[in-house]
């Protein structure tokens, strides 16, 4: 029995379905869930569209492309391309929705059962190791099914501030800003984490004045610290109002403006606010701790490294264990749940090996032991970052920032980690994940044969340079 119908959840349903279990998935609101219909495919094709915008702009000035019209190129305003955001939007809705279609047609067709409602634990497990699910149907009736094995996969929604709720229209939540039919002429943007820096970059790139509120030093405090320095840098230069050090209060409504409070006094005014900051994971009411699964203080579900909970017979994968907020890796915790249950080889869980990205311009991708990692001595390693700026292809396509970083061990050489800033950086990080998944050396990169010219000759020649300064002594 899977409750929840997100990645940890349909890609449970999945595993167990191709190894002979039969399998119930139950969820409210169409699988997917929150990644699929409200966070991670509606805001990266929103993002699609910005980059697009961006693209454009930054090609019309360095690359002298220019638009046919009426008049003169001399003459063209600064921005000659709009955005029609209820369009946009439109198309954002459409692709999530059949992009949670399309899961629930592969998970059907492995031989899973999906129900539409809310389940619930329900008491301690049975003498026979079974457990209880009752399922609640939009219609208020409810059913209560027996399983050997129950996955909770119910993800979070997001937080909200006691003196800053979402009305939908004017102050918005992520789940909220695709009903919008017209561009946000002045956005202010709550929180800089990953959400937030998202956001604020994309609506930039659309066309709406930005102001970006951050209570730390800077934005993306969670991420390599040279990479946030470089984003933040070209949010500056765009033009977006970065505001660091300065906590949202409140946020009301007035007319058709918003006022953001800050919590030094200072008013920040604007027509729309997207408030960012952070999520709540979905596990009240589910019978978790009745039915002897232990929860953090946030709420969270405790999990080990094979997705067990504190309950014999219940496992937990996703945002609901607050475990890296990422669709790879509330996958990864379902398959390994499964595997686990079923009794089929397992490998647990290692974050160590897990590749992530900001989808801001330029995007910041990373894998393995971070900078902080380094700086604080959790682990010995050597570092060299390479400016993009050095690249041809970058400067063929007009690329000034970013760059890549690879972490090896001063021994063996075994690359631990990196980061790539980059555009597409997505895709670049790729081959320092295979690397640091496998051990391997930071010979082994260099030694591989790259295109030129291309953005992946920074990442061999970073590793030619860690090499060689080992050959040739620290420089």
């Amino acid at each position: 029995m899977i409750i929840g119908g997100g990645p940890g959840g349909y890609e449970a349903a999945l595993v167990a379905a191709q190894l002979g279990a039969e399998v119930t998935v139950v969820d409210c609101d169409g699988l997917g869930g929150a990644s699929v219909l409200t966070d991670c495919v509606p805001s990266k094709t929103l993002i699609a569209t910005a980059e697009v915008m961006t693209t454009f702009d930054s090609s019309y000035e360095e690359l002298g492309i220019i638009v046919a019209d009426d008049t003169p190129p001399m003459e063209q305003a600064a921005r000659v391309v709009g955005v029609d955001l209820g369009k946009v939007n439109r198309r954002v809705k459409r692709l999530a929705l059949a992009q949670s279609h399309d899961i629930t047609a592969s998970v059907t067709r492995a031989g899973a059962r999906v129900m539409r409602g809310r389940g619930r634990l329900e008491g301690m497990q049975g003498l026979d190791g079974s457990r209880k699910v009752v399922v609640r149907a939009a219609d208020g009736s409810e059913e209560t099914l027996t399983a050997d094995a129950v996955l909770i996969a119910t993800g979070g929604h997001p937080r909200e501030l006691a003196d800053a709720r979402p009305d939908g229209e004017r102050i918005l939540n992520w789940t909220q800003v695709y009903d919008l039919e017209e561009l946000p002429e002045e956005l202010v943007v709550v929180g800089s984490g990953v959400t937030g820096a998202e956001f604020a970059g994309a609506y930039q790139a659309l066309g709406s004045r930005v102001t970006l509120v951050s209570s730390r030093d800077r934005v993306l405090p969670g991420e390599d610290p040279d990479a946030a320095a470089v984003l933040e840098d070209v949010f500056r230069r765009r033009g977006m109002n970065v505001m660091s050090r300065s906590r949202a209060q409140s946020v009301k409504r007035v007319g058709d403006r918003v006022e953001v409070t800050l919590s030094d006094g200072r008013v920040i005014g604007g027509s729309h606010c997207l408030m960012a900051v952070g999520a709540i994971p979905n596990t009240e009411g589910m019978g978790l701790e009745e039915a002897g699964v232990r929860l953090k203080d946030s709420g969270h579900i405790k999990t080990d490294r094979v997705s067990r909970t504190s309950a014999p017979g219940v496992y937990a994968a996703g945002d609901v264990t607050g475990v890296f907020a990422l669709a790879s890796v509330a996958a990864m915790q379902g398959r390994i749940a499964m595997y686990h249950f079923l009794g089929d080889a397992v490998t647990p869980l290692n974050l160590k090996t897990v590749s992530a990205n900001v989808f801001t311009d330029p995007e910041i991708a990373t894998v393995g032991y971070s900078q902080a990692d380094v700086d604080a001595g959790k682990i010995d390693a050597r570092v060299v970052k390479l400016p993009l700026l050095r690249n041809p292809r970058a400067k063929m396509q007009g690329i000034r920032d970013g760059f890549v970083k690879i972490f090896c061990r001063p021994g063996t050489e075994i690359v631990v980690g990196g980061v790539v800033v980059a555009p597409r950086a997505s895709e670049l990080i790729h081959p320092i994940s295979i690397a640091v998944d496998n051990n391997l050396t930071v010979e082994q990169i260099a030694n591989a044969f790259t295109v030129y010219p291309s953005l992946s000759g920074s990442i061999a020649e970073v590793a030619r340079q860690l090499h060689t300064r080992k050959a040739g002594g620290e420089q």
